[in-house]
């Protein structure tokens, strides 16, 4: 190999150059490369994870939740919160049992499937039933499932859905249905129920009777006249207007009977505790009223019934 600086001799082949090409090192750039090469490199895409405990960005292992639970503040927070919920609740309650007695309704449907088929049995049949005393235990009424003398509030508002539904049905046989007609039907089953229960109380208030007959047994007394307007109107729908004649007029009857020997326990037998003589003139006006009662019960079973059978 020729030395440096000195010519290469005649006839002498040149051999071609190889140009070097300069090797990056690890770590640095490459010096013909505009920019950086960032598509291999960790962490520094969109979608990579922040570093643990970098700038400020929480680590994974911590998510948000539970660096607000850790706050001390957010305790305290939390704790204020539910304790105002309590009271919240408990202020609720106190105040729905002023005015709706929850704990009284729930006496209303304690219930069960015998008693249900036997209370409407005496409902349909009440003539060869002995004893009406409502049983008693500790100076309180046992669960009407207990006792089939005992009024609940379960087959009137049973009955009383009942009866707007098979309205309803009467009503689309005869081409005569509409949500219109169907919301009369049940606000004036209603708004009679109501008339009825401000009569009756005005009545006693006004008769001085002093008696344990509460506004919610009135009500359940008063229910039961839908079980046989329903009979009434489905056996009108069967067989015609004889069929729901014979049938209605049976449970009126029916429930004419069942009123009285009701009724009179509640009102007549408490005039008796009282001293009150049988044929005084204020235990005449006790009778009176709970005749009236009973008969007002088939008046309004054939009222809200005659005009579904046609």
């Amino acid at each position: 190999m020729p030395a440096a600086g000195l010519a290469a001799p005649a006839g002498t082949p040149r051999l071609p150059s190889k140009r070097r090409v300069p090797v990056s090192q690890p770590g640095m750039a490459d010096p013909h490369q505009f920019f950086d090469d960032t598509s291999s490199a960790p962490s520094r895409g969109y979608g990579a994870q922040p570093s643990s405990g970098g700038l400020g960005y929480p680590s994974p292992s911590s998510p948000p939740e539970a660096a607000f639970l850790a706050d001390p503040m957010s305790n305290m927070a939390m704790a204020y919160g539910s304790s105002l919920a309590a009271q919240g609740k408990e202020l609720v309650d106190k105040n729905i049992d002023r005015f709706i007695p929850v704990t009284k309704l729930k006496y209303y449907f304690a219930v069960d499937t015998v008693y249900v088929g036997k209370k409407l049995g005496l409902l349909v049949f009440p003539y060869l039933h002995q004893d009406w005393e409502v049983q008693y235990q500790q100076d309180t009424p046992v669960a009407p499932r207990f006792d089939i003398n005992a009024p609940d509030l379960y087959i009137p508002a049973m009955a009383f859905i009942t009866y707007i539904l098979v309205a309803g049905l009467a009503l689309g046989t005869q081409d005569r249905f509409s949500p219109d007609l169907l919301g009369l039907q049940a606000s004036s089953a209603l708004a009679w129920l109501t008339l009825e229960v401000v009569a009756i109380l005005l009545s006693l208030y006004l008769v001085t009777v002093n008696t344990d007959l509460t506004t919610i047994d009135l009500v359940a007394f008063l229910g039961y006249k839908y079980v046989g307007m329903i009979g009434g109107v489905l056996m009108g729908l069967l067989f015609g207007k004889i069929g729901y004649y014979l049938v209605l007029g049976w449970c009126c009857v029916s429930i004419f009977v069942f009123m009285i020997r009701t009724l009179r326990l509640k009102i007549l037998a408490q005039a008796a505790a009282e001293g009150v003589p049988v044929r005084g003139a204020r235990n005449q006006l006790r009778m009176y009223l709970t005749m009236a009662v009973a008969a007002a019960q088939p008046l309004l079973m054939y009222w809200l019934t005659f005009h579904l059978v046609r």
